[in-house]
C-alpha cells in the first residue's frame, strides 16, 4: 500500500441492503490504519449513498464468448486467471473479476450452491483465529453483517464446506490471491451474481 491509510466512504444506510444514487446524506468514513491493523470510523463529508464499499472492480463485468458443454447457470471459477464465469448458454458467459485463495489456501473441485444470504454474518473458524493471532491480527468470534463485514453484501455457500463466494469490504483486492480459500467479488458484482444464482447450481473450481 502506498499510504498508511486506505479510506473507504461507507453509507450508514447500507446495512439494510443495496442503496442506489440518491440525495446527498451525511456519511461516515471507515479508515484502515495499517500500522495498528484495525479499522477506525471517522466523520465524513456528505456524498451520495452507495459509493465506497461498492468500489468498482479492476476487472469489468462483461458478457463474453465461452466454449464448453456446461449447462446454463453453471459457475466456472478459474483461480489461475482470477475470473468467475456464469454460463448463460448460446456460447456466452458473464465474466467477473475475483479474489482467490493465497498460496497454501487454493483448492479445486465441484460443489453446489447450498445457501444464499444477504449481508451475511461472519464466524471465523477457530483455526483461522489462531492463525491470524500468530500474525498479530485479532479476529472477532462473530461479526454481524454490514459494511465492515469482510463477507460483504452477499454470500453464496458451497456445499457443506467453509468456502463461499462472497462480497468484500476491500474492493481493491479483486484480481489478487488474498483469501483463505473463499472466492470474493466486489459488492456490486456479487449482488449482480446473487440475483442470477439458484440453490443447487453447480460450481466448478479449476
Amino acid at each position: 500500500m502506498k499510504a498508511a491509510f486506505l479510506v473507504l466512504v461507507m453509507a450508514l444506510t447500507l446495512n439494510a441492503g443495496i442503496v442506489g444514487p440518491g440525495p446527498a446524506e451525511a456519511e461516515s468514513v471507515l479508515v484502515f490504519d495499517a500500522a495498528r491493523n484495525k479499522w477506525v470510523r471517522k466523520e465524513g463529508k456528505k456524498v451520495r449513498p452507495g459509493f465506497g464499499v461498492y468500489g468498482k472492480s479492476p476487472v469489468e463485468r462483461e458478457l463474453v464468448p465461452f466454449e464448453g458443454s456446461y449447462k446454463a447457470g453453471t459457475i466456472i471459477i478459474d483461480t489461475g486467471a482470477k475470473r468467475l464465469y456464469r454460463v448463460e448458454g448460446d456460447g456466452k458467459a458473464m465474466r467477473y473479476g475475483i479474489g482467490v485463495g493465497r498460496e497454501g489456501f487454493t483448492w479445486k473441485g465441484k460443489q453446489r450452491i447450498s445457501r444464499k444470504a444477504e449481508w451475511p454474518s461472519w464466524t471465523p473458524p477457530a483455526e483461522m483465529r489462531q492463525r491470524e493471532a500468530a500474525r498479530g491480527v485479532t479476529l472477532p468470534v462473530r461479526m454481524e453483517g454490514g459494511v465492515e463485514n469482510p463477507l460483504g453484501a452477499r454470500a453464496l455457500y458451497l456445499g457443506n464446506t467453509l468456502y463461499r463466494i462472497h462480497g468484500t469490504n476491500q474492493p481493491w483486492t479483486i484480481g489478487q490471491a488474498v483469501s483463505s480459500g473463499c472466492i470474493r467479488l466486489t459488492n456490486e458484482d456479487v449482488v449482480h451474481l446473487y440475483q442470477q444464482v439458484r440453490i443447487g447450481d453447480l460450481v466448478i473450481v479449476k
